[in-house]
């Protein structure tokens, strides 16, 4: 929440709380249709990314300390840690309590990834970079058939977890 100086009685200023709200998505005319949408707003930010609205936010002192980055709603239930989920990094091997499965390198990088930050969203844009180590061109098929080998390793050893995918954002781990 930003504040302002506004007018008050008898020609006075006082200070106003604002919220800021912050859009996100992808493409040009979806930023656009956003903008005509939340065009009322006194303070409105919009952007492509996530991670762009954590750097500009971060730039100008804006980020939530508490919040350690930007903060999801729909994360907030499930960022717990998942116990006896782990990923043996040397055998590349994907542990839960007794069972063991092997990952392929993608399928280990993703999952580590995900893993050290369960309920958080990481963007196909950020993942993509990290895992692939290339820039996004937007189709998710290479990131979706991880996902999906990734979904049935999961659950061929039982774990109490799976990949939750959030359309046109990202993926994040969460609990079941």
């Amino acid at each position: 929440m930003a504040a302002t100086n506004v007018d008050g009685p008898a020609g006075g200023q006082r200070r106003v709380a604002v919220s800021l709200v912050v859009g996100i998505a992808s493409s040009l005319a979806e930023r656009q249709a956003l903008a005509q949408l939340l065009g009322d707003s006194e303070a409105l930010l919009i952007v492509a990314s996530v991670e762009a609205a954590r750097e500009l936010l971060e730039a100008t002192g804006r980020l939530p300390a508490a919040a350690g980055g930007l903060v999801d709603s729909r994360t907030a239930a499930v960022a717990a840690p998942i116990p006896e989920l782990n990923i043996d990094p040397d055998r590349r091997m994907l542990q839960w309590l007794e069972r063991e499965v092997p990952l392929t390198r993608l399928e280990h990088d993703v999952l580590t990834r995900l893993l050290g930050a369960p309920g958080r969203i990481w963007t196909y844009e950020r993942l993509h970079l990290e895992v692939w180590g290339e820039e996004y061109a937007g189709r998710g098929s290479d990131v979706h058939s991880v996902v999906r080998r990734l979904r049935h390793k999961l659950n061929q050893v039982g774990a109490a977890a799976t990949v939750d995918v959030i359309r046109g954002v990202g993926l994040r781990l969460v609990g079941r």
